[in-house]
């Protein structure tokens, strides 16, 4: 610094003196309650530490106004509460060991803090008490305990949030924004605490309600998850349950179909305490990125236990973020867990999507009617029209047979639907169900979780006929997978078997693009292909993976040399080798557009049903659509 800057410098800068205890208070209380859903977390935490079984939250003006946190808590008598606001006061450390934190809350500042910038009240009682007693903070100044009526509890109440520090109001967004924070927490703190009952309100009426379940695993978590998340979430999560070397990993998680276009439904727990942690995060992401597009994130809610010594809650003044002791550690059991529950949802695909579909299909506005008055009412037929039918076709008795209301309309595999056939008695068995044009041993539908394919729509959709519904598949997405899955089994077991092309393929790039893909000769090889530079800007291909048949070679090279553009450079071997077999397989798979046999389509079916993950395709769109046959008697009116 120069001496004309060191003389501009006003002559308070070189003085240090200490601050008052109102300013420390408040310096803590801006890094503790940061807006209102800060001090309902601070308040609930000690409600939660406290041994409470029902917590009321009630906000007014989001918080500005009002903050009450109620509970049924152990309480506190005069003393102790004398204590609770002041600094660094607290019941949770008992021999102030940092190490093993026990509990929510331990920093003993949230209170006082609070009470530093608003208007505190604290009433409580300790159980088995017959006195109440009340303390009373307003801008930092502490005021005398004094009796007050109340039951059995901790009664807190906030009142002019940040008066003693207006500047703070102006970064607090509308009443709306700030309740709806507050409400995420409380959402947080229920899923991981679900033998509690919480309520928020306005102060007009309750707007989260949570119910106490059993216990703290398997279908309780799962009752409480889904009061909170939705039923959605409920009927297409599927449940972790992990363990290794003494760290624990439960929780629920979304199928990949599932899925959200930001991460902001995935609730991360540790030891009971929810956290935003960047470890946690892209793990979740580790796990799901073989499943998932990119702009795509699953919804899940995981609960992870650890020694109290394995992690460290001390490094966020508001304890959002945590630090482990063996971070790789806890990354891999996230990886295997949800990789692992994700093999074992098998070709499970969400049921969002009929949902979807059906919405689709259903008559557009709100209750529009069908064409025809009542549910189960025929149209009326024009004048004459009985009369036509008999003059061409005969008097009903005397039809050809399989005309009529009961004839079976037949598919052609590898076209449209077919006009009506003969009648059903004398259409031929199918390979893989019930009268189907094809001939084989017949085989009920309802034996395969697919079902029985009776056709091929526009040569890209496969239907499908289930014991009660039918399935639409998209048999280049499905293919695609299948492809996939068994390029990832041979890499693991023996290596991807090839085949030699009988005249090597040319192909030319842009200089860029192809020394990339030079420089990734040796991965490109474990997956089958072999590939050598050919001059400037071009490499020859030699070799291609046998399973991936017949294909573009050229479309391929290109698409490969596409992908690791975009591929970072930090990700592991693994990481990309999943990305390039991804496109590998894309090239490999049936395309839309191809007719495809009976059996072939059937074949399909019985795959994906062997196959993990089959659901979705690489990119985590769905593979099929299931139709249930009491939704789609309801869109024709017969329910």
């Amino acid at each position: 610094m120069t001496t004309q800057a060191r003389q501009s410098l006003p002559k308070q800068a070189g003085i240090i003196r200490m601050l008052s205890d109102r300013t420390i208070n408040r310096i803590a209380a801006g890094e503790v309650v940061e807006r209102p859903a800060s001090a309902v977390k601070e308040l609930v935490e000690n409600s939660i530490d406290a041994g409470a079984s029902q917590i009321d939250v009630v906000m007014r003006e989001g918080g500005r106004a009002l903050i009450q946190v109620t509970d049924d808590g152990c309480g506190m008598d005069a003393d102790e509460l004398t204590l609770a606001v002041e600094r660094h006061a607290t019941s949770k450390l008992s021999d102030e060991d940092l190490v093993n934190i026990a509990s929510l809350g331990f920093r003993g500042e949230a209170l006082a803090s609070i009470g530093s910038v608003a208007r505190l009240s604290v009433v409580s009682r300790a159980k088995g008490a017959e006195d109440a007693w009340e303390v009373r903070v307003e801008g930092g100044t502490k005021y005398d305990v004094e009796p007050a009526a109340h039951t059995a509890g901790t009664r807190i109440e906030v009142r002019d949030l940040f008066y003693a520090t207006p500047a703070r109001l102006k970064f607090m967004k509308t009443a709306r924004t700030e309740y709806g924070q507050a409400g995420d927490v409380m959402k947080r703190l229920a899923m991981a605490h679900p033998d509690i009952a919480f309520t928020l309100s306005d102060g007009d009426r309750t707007t989260f309600r949570a119910s106490p379940v059993g216990n703290l695993a398997g279908d309780a978590r799962l009752e409480r998850l889904g009061a909170i998340l939705g039923r959605e979430f409920r009927d297409n999560a599927i449940e972790i349950d992990a363990e290794r070397e003494g760290l624990k990993l439960t929780g629920f998680a979304g199928l990949p179909t599932y899925s959200r276009g930001n991460a902001q439904q995935q609730y991360l727990f540790v030891n009971g305490r929810p956290v935003k942690d960047r470890l946690l995060v892209g793990a979740v992401r580790g796990a799901y990125q073989d499943y998932l597009a990119r702009d795509r994130h699953p919804v899940l809610a995981l609960f992870l236990e650890v020694p109290a010594d394995f992690v460290d809650v001390n490094v966020h003044p508001a304890k959002a973020e945590v630090r482990f002791k063996e971070a790789g550690l806890v990354r891999g059991l996230i990886v295997s867990a949800l990789r692992h529950g994700l093999s074992m949802a098998g070709h499970r695909a969400s049921t969002t999507v009929a949902g979807a579909a059906l919405g689709a299909m259903r008559p557009e506005g709100a209750g529009a009617a069908l064409p025809w008055g009542r549910t189960h009412e025929r149209p009326t037929l024009p004048a004459g029209f009985a009369e036509t039918v008999n003059q061409i076709y005969g008097p009903a008795g005397q039809r050809p047979q399989g005309f009529g209301e009961h004839a079976q309309m037949g598919f052609d595999p590898g076209g449209d639907i077919s006009a009506p056939s003969a009648r059903a008695e004398e259409v031929p068995q199918g390979p893989y169900g019930q009268q189907s044009p094809y001939g084989a041993p017949p085989v009920k539908e309802e034996h395969f979780p697919l079902g029985t394919a009776r056709g091929q729509l526009h040569a890209t959709y496969i239907i499908s006929q289930t014991s009660d519904g039918i399935i639409i598949v998209d048999q280049h997405a499905a293919h695609e997978r299948l492809v996939y899955e068994r390029m990832k089994k041979q890499i693991a077991e023996t290596g991807v078997a090839r085949q030699a092309l009988l005249l090597p393929e040319v192909v030319e790039l842009e200089d860029a693009p192809c020394e990339r893909l030079l420089k990734r000769i040796e991965e490109l090889g474990e997956l089958g292909l072999i590939i050598e530079p050919f001059g400037d800007g071009a490499v020859v291909v030699r070799e291609v993976p046998a399973m991936l048949g017949k294909l573009d070679v050229k479309g391929l090279v290109r698409d490969l040399a596409d992908e690791l553009t975009e591929l970072d450079e930090a990700l592991s071997l693994k990481e990309r080798l999943e990305h390039v077999s991804g496109t590998m397989a894309c090239h490999g798979s049936v395309r839309a557009g191809r007719r495809l046999t009976a059996d072939e389509m059937n074949a399909l079916l019985r795959e994906m049903e062997a196959t993990p993950h089959s659901g979705q395709c690489n990119h985590g769109r769905p593979t099929y659509v299931e139709l249930k046959l009491a939704d789609i008697e309801k869109l024709f009116g017969r329910r």
